[in-house]
Formats: structure tokens, C-alpha cells, sequence
């Protein structure tokens, strides 16, 4: 992959660990990561131009909870065709409907992060936003 062509994931995971293993299956790939370790992180990397091109999303964060940035974003015209990944170790099937209710484009569980991260990525890249059905 080209400079150019290099792919911007925004990663919002409070878990500097989490972080480094998102970033050593993706950057491989040509992928270009942007951490953020809090909301505020989050919102600031977003009023930012370029937009990144996918969001990467845990629900348990230390200043609000995921959900509530998905809802802001989601609320946000701009952020229409922002593909959001949900990665999170809530696994309870509520939640996970929850989040994808809420504008997710897909929901990855924690402990199984390493098996389908880059192909989840790699998918919602090509495809674009989930539409409602």
C-alpha cells in the first residue's frame, strides 16, 4: 500500500496493551493508526482534517462510556460514512445489539481480537457503513 493509499484507523482504547496489539496485526498491513487513549483524545483527532477512514472502538473507556461517543458520533453529519468497528470484552449479546443499534458498524469481543480483527477491518474498508435494514 502506498502513502497515499494508507488507511487512517482512529484506535480509542484506554488499554496502552490493547493498543500495541491493534497496532502490530494492522500497521503489517500497511495500515496507519492513530491512538487515543481517552475520549477527549478521541474528539480532538476527530475535529481534525483528513478524517480518519475507520473507527475502532472500545465500550469501556475511563472519562465516558463508548456507547455515548458512538451516539455523539452518530448524531454528528459529518461523521455519516465513518465506519465504527465496536472492540470490547463485553460479550453479552444485549450489548453487542446494543451497540450495532446504535449506528456500529460491526462488533468484535476482545478475546477473540487477533482472529478476525484485519479481516473485519479489511471488510468494512471495502464495503463501507452497515446499512439499516
Amino acid at each position: 500500500m502506498s502513502s497515499e493509499e494508507k488507511k487512517r484507523i482512529l484506535v480509542v482504547d484506554d488499554e496502552p496493551a490493547m493498543q500495541e496489539l491493534i497496532r502490530l496485526i494492522l500497521e503489517r498491513w500497511g495500515f496507519e493508526l492513530i491512538p487515543a487513549l481517552n475520549v477527549a483524545t478521541a474528539v480532538e483527532i476527530l475535529r481534525q482534517k483528513p478524517l480518519p477512514d475507520l473507527v475502532l472502538l472500545d465500550m469501556m473507556l475511563p472519562d465516558i462510556d463508548g456507547l455515548e461517543l458512538l451516539r455523539q458520533i452518530r448524531e454528528t453529519k459529518v461523521f455519516d460514512n465513518l465506519p465504527i468497528i465496536i472492540v470490547s470484552a463485553a460479550v453479552d449479546s444485549d450489548r453487542i445489539r446494543k451497540g450495532l443499534d446504535m449506528g456500529a458498524d460491526r462488533y468484535i469481543t476482545k478475546p477473540a481480537i487477533s482472529h478476525n480483527l484485519l479481516k473485519t477491518v479489511q471488510e468494512v474498508l471495502k464495503t463501507g457503513r452497515r446499512t439499516a435494514t
